[in-house]
């Protein structure tokens, strides 16, 4: 065992085995918690509301607020402003030791990561015309737009040109009926 792994083995530990998801164990384990009482020097990590109303001390008693410290005040009251259980810290599975928060990686996040990756690779690739699988389609789209231009503008033409001339000769008839249409010019031409 590598010292990396033993490191995971100091202090106050539990193991827990399971055959089940490590996500619902490591979920299932922060659900246990047990409340704690307030101690004399501690400062709280909540914030304590004493609620109003009884708080079960007879008239007689109220003594009892003058000389008291709030941490006996609270654990007359009841209030238990610390919590302790298991933090999950490391994760064992297969040979590998990792973070706990690898658990709470989705598909759809680890995709938008890959997809991130890719694009920026893409870009990479296409910065410094270096040819890549995922740069490919964009370079002969990017090589393809130079001969389409000058056979738009001119009358050379070739099959893929000639649909891209007819699109845009249609859709130069219907912006043009669309513009006089809405600007009123129909019967001014």
């Amino acid at each position: 065992m590598n010292m990396s792994r033993l490191v995971c083995f100091m202090g106050n530990v539990g193991l827990i085995f399971t055959k089940g998801e490590l996500k619902e164990v490591c979920e299932e384990v922060a659900k246990y918690k047990v409340g704690a009482r307030a101690r004399v020097g501690l400062v709280a990590p909540v914030d304590v509301v004493v609620p109003p109303g009884n708080i079960g001390l007879d008239p007689s008693q109220t003594y009892f607020f003058q000389w008291v410290h709030p941490a006996a005040l609270l654990a007359k009251l009841g209030i238990r402003p610390f919590s302790y259980g298991l933090v999950v810290l490391t994760v064992y599975d297969n040979g590998s030791v990792f973070s706990p928060e690898v658990l709470d990686l989705t598909e759809d996040y680890l995709i938008e990561k890959f997809a991130l990756g890719v694009s920026m690779v893409t870009s990479l690739a296409l910065a410094i015309h270096y040819p890549t699988i995922a740069a490919a389609p964009h370079m002969l789209i990017n090589g393809y737009k130079d001969p389409l231009a000058i056979a738009v503008e001119t009358e050379y033409s070739f099959p893929l040109a000639d649909k891209v001339k007819e699109y845009l000769a249609v859709s130069l008839k219907t912006f043009t009926l669309l513009y006089y249409n809405l600007y009123g010019l129909w019967g001014k031409m």
